[in-house]
């Protein structure tokens, strides 16, 4: 359907934004990146961000005195759903749908806003879903739908509900995120510092004597035939719902307490990940994780594991301030290699530092482990959400309201746009029995590939305890034996002993050159192993 046959809203301020826009890109195409430590063109040669609506405000947005701009709607994206090759619509944080037309065109002039839908409590996420878009709200997972075709939502259905809500600040749900099932899942924050009538709206398992409201600190699934159960739980603050090339879920939590740093989890029945105060409901009828009798804090996370069976490991830990400071959303490059190299893995946004991390995913041993590396710096706010468009550009929903960012606005929505040009990074860090292989983007030199002394590694752990966050403990150097490099020059082996399951193992390979003599681009890199590979068992004669 054509925007121009209903009524459209335009903003006055989008036309100054145009002369933001080329003055926001300029500061971006200047913004260092994290990682990097030689000079290889900077992240806006390989990625450029185009400004679709990102108001400036008066003062930096880590300033204590600042205060949103108040031009037009307060564009707080907290979703963001694809409708076509020029339409996206996006939710906002006051409770607002809205239908943007000429959201792909370079000059952000074009766009058009129009209102689908409001009266919405805190909506944080959305999804094209059949006929309609869903949401999830604080107390119900909704169904927007349009039935006379004036592009406004004329049917608000509920598809699920029955998680509890105690009027606690921080009693966020995000979603939903459908599976390949046809399931829609959601993840519920748990609360914080509970108040007055907040505490007699709470559940409290009688063992642990946890309280939260009811399955706070799960993620739970509205199945086909309109069923909402609880799936797994040990979450904090569970803001992104993704799926990778293979269709399984995984979901970020943030620091904070009982959470070390930052990780990425894979979502699967009756497993536990780290908030014991998830627990609480674990006594309910539906629950699936039984007979925790003991919370085993203040231990280094590798003990905290043996101790603590139903707790599983996250794929990926994301070092503070190293690989930024609060993960939020997940986004699959399923482009087809329309966003570049890096098809088939997983983009994971930043709030704090409104920046944009790279994952790559693999088995072992049934697990998920693997490493994460900087990709992406310099978005006008905090990265909430991001989504994938028809051309395989990541649209990017900014707001920083509650916890400040870096940035020069408070909210907004971008784009991230490859520009044609391959950078030289390291595409993927497997596994090996002794050691990893690092395989590059574009092809080494073969003299600083070869060298030991271009790469530096060390391991950590972290602590498994009740207090905010944990320093990196048990640290560890590791050296580098020998490196070894294919004869394509697109793959190194790096072979070193000393290597420790359910340790980070941090790579810096800052001195590798390609082949025109380049630096990479992010020379780091931060290896998740949750688990060792076995040797290949050798052949038998016959």
């Amino acid at each position: 359907m054509s925007v121009g046959r209903y009524a459209v809203i335009r903003f006055g301020w989008l036309i100054a934004l145009a002369a933001f826009y080329l003055m926001f890109n300029s500061v971006v195409a200047e913004a260092p990146a994290f990682g990097v430590t030689d000079s290889s063109g900077s992240e806006a040669d390989y990625y450029r961000i185009v400004a679709i609506a990102t108001p400036q405000t008066a003062t930096d947005s880590r300033d204590p005195n600042w205060k949103p701009a108040d031009d037009g709607i307060a564009l707080e994206v907290s979703g963001i759903a694809i409708l076509d090759d020029h339409r996206v619509a996006v939710s906002i944080r006051k409770g607002e749908v809205w239908i943007l037309d000429h959201a792909y065109d370079e000059s952000p002039d074009k766009v058009t806003f129009h209102q689908f839908a409001s009266a919405l409590h805190e909506p944080l996420g959305l999804l094209k879903w059949k006929d309609s878009l869903v949401t999830v709200q604080r107390t119900e997972m909704t169904r927007m739908v349009d039935l006379d075709g004036d592009e406004v939502a004329d049917l608000y259905e509920t598809l699920a509900t029955g998680w509890g809500v105690s009027g606690n600040y921080h009693e966020y749900a995000y979603g939903p995120q459908a599976d390949r099932d046809g399931n829609l899942w959601l993840t519920l924050n748990i609360g914080m510092g509970f108040k007055g009538d907040e505490r007699s709206r709470r559940v409290t398992d009688p063992v642990l004597n946890v309280s939260q409201s009811l399955w706070r600190g799960w993620a739970m699934k509205r199945e086909p035939d309109g069923n909402l159960v609880p799936v797994c739980a040990g979450m904090r603050s569970p803001s992104g719902i993704g799926t990778n090339a293979e269709g399984d879920l995984f979901y970020t939590d943030q620091q904070g307490n009982w959470v070390a740093t930052n990780a990425l989890h894979h979502l699967r029945e009756g497993v536990f990940f780290h908030h014991p105060e998830s627990l609480a409901s674990m006594s309910q009828p539906g629950s699936t994780i039984h007979d925790v009798t003991n919370i085993p804090g203040g231990l280094p996370y590798p003990e905290a594991l043996k101790q603590f069976p139903a707790m599983r490991p996250p794929a990926v830990w994301f070092p503070y301030k190293k690989a930024g400071q609060s993960t939020t959303d997940i986004v699959l490059d399923h482009s087809g290699g329309k966003f570049g190299p890096f098809a088939n893995q997983l983009f994971v946004g930043e709030f704090t530092q409104a920046a944009m991390n790279r994952v790559f995913l693999e088995k072992v041993d049934g697990e998920y482990q693997g490493a994460c590396f900087p990709f992406r710096r310099g978005f006008a706010s905090a990265v909430l959400r991001m989504e994938q468009g028809i051309d395989g550009s990541l649209f990017v929903g900014l707001t920083n309201r509650g916890w400040s960012s870096l940035g020069t606005a408070s909210y907004g929505l971008q784009r991230l746009v490859w520009t044609g040009v391959t950078p030289f990074e390291i595409l993927e860090m497997r596994a090996k029995p002794d050691g990893f292989e690092l395989q590059f983007t574009t092809p080494v030199e073969l003299s600083t590939a070869s060298d030991p002394n271009s790469y530096a590694m060390n391991s950590y752990t972290y602590l498994y305890h009740k207090a905010y966050g944990s320093d990196e403990i048990q640290k560890k150097p590791l050296t580098i034996d020998r490196a070894i490099v294919a004869s394509d020059g697109l793959s190194v082996r790096l072979y070193t002993s000393g290597l420790r399951p359910h340790f980070v193992h941090e790579l810096d390979a800052r001195g590798v050159r390609g082949i025109h003599g380049q630096p990479l681009l992010h020379s780091n890199a931060f290896y998740t192993l949750n688990a060792i590979p076995k040797m290949d068992p050798q052949p038998t004669a016959d």
